[in-house]
């Protein structure tokens, strides 16, 4: 990592950073990944860190401490993942149009560290569920202006790579955070708001390094191209690629059980103590690390959408394992860990996986805005499918619920396989070809 400066230059067009080979690399080997891509998976670290000890209490702490009904908490988690969808177009946008990925990645990430020590001052459903939109603002300002960061500056052929690098990274801090929220927990007398302050300085130390270490520098058109718009953002969706990765994200979002609900599921499933609850996120995240760029290499190989398809399939087998049995099974006690790993494979092979499919198709102008329709569809879709569970869970409990949505998910698993994109990795190999 360097320090950049982060007020720039204006460039005619943007290319693929040079990356660095080591003495006496050969053609056939990978080249190392660009400075940018490491930067960026150290900033989400950090701030993952700082995120996922409040996720990882959350939960427990409104319906528990809180008395917050099942159909309460999915309308707040709705909020918490859908108010970020209102925002990630602007963001995507915006980074676009100026040409300022950073600057904006850097204005939603210092909203979501601003209000980590507001949630000591809420203790109400108004307040806290303010305290959640304008922290969801902020991510869905930083998603699209990172992701389009990360894809610009790796190779076509491995933006798989680049992303389970990132995700990775980011999963780290998904790792520590939980860790850090059940000690805190455990040793401190006022356990949620000392996880509530720490979480607040270590989402500070996460903005000073993306301020220090990013690469700053300003981002423009290819001569020739069309100008940046609102107008040409929205047109993306003409792109026949495109428009067909959006939909398949909305469907299968629609049908995605959020993870708060998936760990109080798996909880009543096993009878977990609720001592324990905050860990249960570490098991997806470690999950997650371990295979996040493993399948992103893979994506690579055999083909993006694959991959990605193959990731639900993972969860509704997870989905099954909830509604086959309990504590009360042969297999009670190894069901908490064969869940986890579903999930957190769920994770690894569709997370990273589908901003590199999407990427290679959209142009480089529009990289922001293009990612950032596909994550909006994809944010709006599970933004219903929390109330719709939630308000499922609340009138006919949580097994007849989860049922449906695995069904649910089945269904649009099988409609995406049909409505399968071009594959990504075989047209930039063969557009490679063919400038070669």
């Amino acid at each position: 990592m360097y320090v950049a400066d982060s007020r720039g230059t204006p460039a005619p067009a943007v290319t693929p950073e040079p990356q660095a080979a080591a003495p006496g690399t050969t053609r056939g080997r990978r080249a190392a990944l660009a400075p940018t891509v490491l930067a960026l998976g150290t900033v989400s670290l950090i701030t993952d860190v700082s995120s996922e000890m409040v996720t990882a209490v959350l939960p427990l702490y409104l319906v528990a401490g809180l008395g917050l009904s099942p159909l309460g908490f999915g309308l707040l988690d709705g909020l918490y993942n859908g108010i970020s969808a209102l925002v990630r177009l602007t963001g995507g946008h915006l980074g676009d149009r100026f040409g300022r990925h950073k600057a904006l990645a850097g204005l939603g990430y210092g909203l979501s560290a601003l209000c980590k020590p507001l949630l000591l001052l809420a203790h109400t459903l108004p307040a806290i569920g303010a305290v959640l939109a304008l922290d969801r603002t902020g991510k869905g300002l930083r998603t699209a202006p990172r992701d389009a960061l990360i894809s610009l500056a790796a190779a076509p052929e491995d933006r798989g790579r680049a992303f389970g690098v990132h995700r990775a990274m980011d999963t780290a801090g998904a790792l520590i955070g939980p860790i850090l929220a059940f000690l805190i927990l455990r040793g401190a007398a006022d356990g949620y708001d000392a996880v509530f302050t720490v979480s607040a300085c270590v989402a500070a130390l996460g903005v000073l390094v993306l301020v220090l270490f990013v690469p700053g520098r300003r981002t423009g058109p290819a001569p020739g191209a069309e100008p940046v718009s609102l107008r040409a953002a929205l047109g993306l969706l003409g792109r026949r690629d495109l428009r067909r990765i959006t939909l398949c994200a909305l469907l299968l979002g629609l049908c995605t059980v959020s993870d708060a609900f998936a760990f109080l599921l798996l909880q009543r499933a096993t009878g977990i103590a609720d001592r324990w609850f905050a860990l249960l996120p570490l098991g997806t995240a470690a999950a997650f690390f371990l295979l996040a760029l493993p399948l992103g290499r893979l994506a690579d190989r055999i083909g993006r959408w694959r991959v990605f398809l193959g990731g639900h399939l993972a969860l509704l087998f997870a989905y099954g394992l909830l509604l086959a049995g309990g504590a009360g099974h042969a297999y009670g006690m190894v069901l908490p860990y064969a869940v986890l790993l579903l999930h957190g494979g769920f994770y690894a092979a569709t997370d990273g996986v589908l901003m590199a499919a999407a990427a290679g198709a959209v142009p480089e102008e529009h990289r922001g805005g293009g990612l950032a329709l596909v994550q909006t569809g994809q944010a709006l879709a599970r933004f219903a499918a929390s109330l719709g569970f939630g308000a499922a869970w609340t009138v006919w409990g949580p097994r007849p619920a989860l049922a449906v949505a695995g069904v649910l998910l089945a269904a649009a698993a099988g409609a995406c396989a049909w409505l399968r994109p071009a594959d990504a990795t075989a047209a930039e190999s063969a557009a490679e070809a063919r400038a070669g």
